[in-house]
């Protein structure tokens, strides 16, 4: 059978909902229409999308593999029908946290001087390609390694990783602070964007403890409330100021590269000259 927009949209809300009576209340349908559609593109796909033996409906592998092409296809049909593109197409660039550091500003205002008719729109996306991969941007400015498939990078350049503390915490009356420093404090990890794990500290002599975010303002958060102490590059300090916070050198671990990724499939035909500009910008 033909695969339409229909079935993309019903996997997406069972998916989001994780319920079929909610996904269906939600897409005004019955329920059974609904898990009609659903066996429809399971069976067009030749795989399982949905657990269905718990009440929560939980995505199986092949389901949320499925789920990121789903989004990058209905994102892309959304774009190509938005009727305001026709007369411009915004050139989207994704990023978690610090964009290109004390680079954006003035990137954005050389794009601005050199295409006028293509706008740039830097957009923060709180994903691990900052909403590449689910066809939200573009091309995205993205920290450490990327492993994503279908996705191709460029090492613009590396940073030099700080210590991020309260500003009365005893960590900020040091000129520089080690890993070793770090470990009798809680640790601020995000989980969803951040390049800091645990690994980063040698086996014996890990955080005492770690608390999870999922965002760069629950990080800040957390850190200025005294709770934790947290890692990030040198990129941070000015993109994020903040009274309750204090930065120091973190003087004996590895610098994080940045990089620019964009998808290997064909995209946005103004992604060669961000590409182009991104490199002359950072090499100053």
């Amino acid at each position: 059978m033909t695969i339409e927009l229909r079935h993309l949209r019903a996997f997406l809300a069972i998916a989001d909902e994780g319920n079929i009576t909610r996904a269906a209340a939600r897409l005004h349908i019955g329920q059974p229409a609904l898990s009609r559609t659903l066996r429809q593109l399971e069976d067009h796909l030749g795989a399982r999308l949905v657990d269905r033996s718990t009440h929560h409906l939980r995505l199986t592998a092949e389901g949320r593999t499925f789920r990121d092409k789903a989004l990058a296809a209905l994102a892309a049909v959304d774009t190509a029908l938005d009727p305001t593109g026709l007369r411009r197409w915004p050139l989207r660039l994704g990023h978690t946290w610090a964009a290109l550091g004390d680079h954006t500003v003035p990137l954005l205002r050389r794009w601005d001087e050199t295409y006028p008719a293509v706008p740039l729109e830097l957009l923060r996306v709180d994903d691990p390609t900052a909403g590449l991969t689910r066809g939200k941007v573009d091309a995205a400015l993205l920290r450490g390694e990327v492993t994503a498939p279908g996705v191709r990078t460029e090492v613009l350049m590396s940073e030099e990783r700080v210590v991020v503390v309260a500003a009365d915490s005893p960590l900020a009356e040091l000129p520089r602070v080690t890993l070793g420093d770090l470990a009798a404090y809680p640790i601020a990890l995000n989980t969803v964007s951040g390049t800091t794990t645990l690994d980063l500290w040698p086996p014996g002599n890990r955080p005492v403890a770690s608390i999870e975010v999922t965002n760069t303002d629950e990080w800040i958060i957390a850190i200025a409330a005294g709770r934790a102490v947290g890692v990030s590059t040198s990129a941070t300090p000015s993109n994020h100021a903040h009274p309750s916070l204090a930065y120091r050198p973190l003087v004996d671990a590895p610098p994080v590269p940045v990089v620019l990724a964009w998808p290997e499939r064909p995209g946005h035909p103004a992604v060669a000259a961000l590409r182009a500009l991104v490199r002359d910008v950072v090499a100053g």
